[in-house]
């Protein structure tokens, strides 16, 4: 496809959730595999929860390893680095609104992609585990179909 058809990609990406724990740690994750050290990547949360143990067994699935990932809210996040970011991606409502009020009036485009939160899942730990593998793949697709097919893996 001709460059200019192509989805922009930004420098910085900031993906976002409730807890930074399941749905923006695997994105996060996700997204250093495909496009390596080319777009600088992080995630946060409103709040801060713990890492979830299924969200690392899903991943483990793909050969990414986020068992390290240690869930910052938006508050840390700016402390330590800023929200100099180009996109920031919003996969749940309250992240959202907190995106949208942090950067009212600074130049960054907000994006929401809805995603489940997996872990309200009842059922057998694979019933779970399936859940938590949809929303793997969801995003992965999301993020291929957004960025483009990546392939520069993570060195």
């Amino acid at each position: 496809m001709p460059p200019s058809d192509r989805p922009s990609r930004p420098q910085a990406v900031l993906f976002a959730c409730g807890y930074n724990a399941v749905r923006s740690p695997m994105a996060e994750g996700l997204f250093k595999q495909l496009f390596g050290k080319s777009v600088y990547v992080q995630s946060a949360g409103v709040q801060k929860g713990d890492l979830d143990p299924f969200a690392v067994s899903v991943m483990e699935e793909l050969g990414i390893d986020i068992s390290r990932h240690k869930p910052i809210d938006f508050e840390e996040l700016e402390d330590l680095e800023g929200l100099n970011f180009d996109l920031i991606v919003t996969l749940s409502p309250p992240a959202h609104h907190k995106a949208l009020d942090l950067t009212r009036a600074v130049a960054v485009d907000v994006e929401y992609w809805p995603t489940v939160d997996p872990t309200g899942i009842e059922g057998s730990r694979e019933q779970k585990l399936e859940a938590y593998r949809g929303v793997r793949d969801q995003l992965l697709a999301q993020i291929r179909k957004r960025f483009g097919k990546g392939g520069q893996g993570n060195e």
